[in-house]
């Protein structure tokens, strides 16, 4: 299996990911104040690098997520 690829940095003129790990909406396209209130409380659903779709996996701890391309986050 390859190594996970590097994280991508967001659009220019932004210090972020280009994609939003909600909604899997351009994070440039507007606000995401719901996005980010309720990221507060559940994980990512989407790659912020490349807007796949994650595996998801919630613990009583915390929670990881899969990227098939970048890897894992975990909380």
């Amino acid at each position: 299996m390859s190594a996970p690829l590097p994280r991508t940095a967001g659009p220019a003129g932004t210090d972020g990911p280009p994609w939003c790990d909600r909604c899997g909406e351009p994070a440039a396209a507007g606000p995401h104040d719901a996005c980010g209130a309720a990221r507060q409380l559940e994980p990512p659903r989407f790659c912020p690098d490349c807007r796949r779709r994650m595996k998801v996996q919630v613990v009583p701890t915390g929670w990881t997520a899969v990227c098939v391309q970048h890897g894992e986050l975990r909380s």
